[in-house]
């Protein structure tokens, strides 16, 4: 069978001489082929992406991390010269997520990703987790790539979710490279897991039709030496899989229908 097609959402950064980049990571859409699943790169091109257009022809969406963040302005905050948000992006995924989620399109969240879930259900965040009153640092560290990547901290996985019956685990250890984190949890999402110091570190669309989790930690690195890492990626494909087969199911029946020119 063809590999499904999985929609990885791009950053739209200026990198140089004012010309904008439509960018994603190379981790990203290396764990999308090993798991089986056929990357294509969403341009960050906000509304003039047409969800009518685009969702028919995806077996799944994936919103990767990225160095950017949300304008907090799209959860009732306010901004400052140095956040460094990318508009483009948050104008692509915040409006696509639910309406993927509503057409049974699978949703995997990666760090950025899971904070965009979150907001597009109505949720806020935490600007910097490691100045709130309580919290753990949660900011990547000084190194090369295998030291910012390494294992950080534990996560407990929620009693009775599907992270837990995934894995059947009551907790892993994950990497940890952000500073802003979920405040308050968006409306119709449930947690799935908490870091030790209570902070949200994985969440689920509830009633979704397919699989649609968001991850804080970046389970694309080092894919086969984590614990949960694959089995979510694996999962993700899986249910991509299954709306490919059902959408070409429907296709082809969609064809036969069509009446035959005399």
């Amino acid at each position: 069978m063809t590999a499904p097609v999985i929609g990885i959402a791009c950053c739209r950064w200026t990198l140089e001489k004012d010309r904008p980049f439509h960018l994603a990571d190379d981790d990203t859409l290396a764990a999308v082929r090993v798991a089986g699943g056929l990357p294509l790169l969403l341009p960050a091109l906000g509304g003039a992406l047409s969800h009518a257009d685009l969702l028919p022809r995806l077996d799944g969406l994936l919103l990767p991390g990225s160095l950017s963040n949300i304008d907090p302005r799209r959860y009732g905050d306010e901004a400052t010269p140095d956040d460094f948000i990318d508009p483009e992006r948050d104008a692509t995924t915040l409006a696509l997520i639910r309406a993927a989620v509503d057409a049974g399109v699978p949703l995997f969240g990666v760090c950025r990703g899971m904070q965009e879930i979150n907001v597009a259900y109505g949720g806020t965040l935490c600007r910097a987790v490691h100045e709130a009153p309580g919290r753990l640092d949660h900011r990547e560290p000084a190194g090369d790539m295998a030291t910012i990547y390494r294992p950080a901290h534990p996560v407990s996985l929620a009693h009775g979710g599907w992270l837990r019956r995934l894995s059947g685990l009551a907790s892993v250890t994950v990497n940890s490279l952000h500073h802003q984190g979920v405040e308050r949890l968006g409306q119709g999402l449930a947690v799935e897991a908490l870091a030790p110091d209570g902070l949200i570190e994985a969440l689920r669309v509830i009633g979704a039709r397919r699989f649609a989790i968001g991850v804080q930690w970046h389970p694309e690195w080092a894919l086969d030496e984590r614990p949960l890492s694959r089995p979510l990626f694996d999962a993700f494909i899986a249910a991509c899989r299954q709306r490919r087969t059902e959408r070409t199911a429907r296709l082809a029946v969609s064809i036969r229908r069509e009446p035959v020119p005399a």
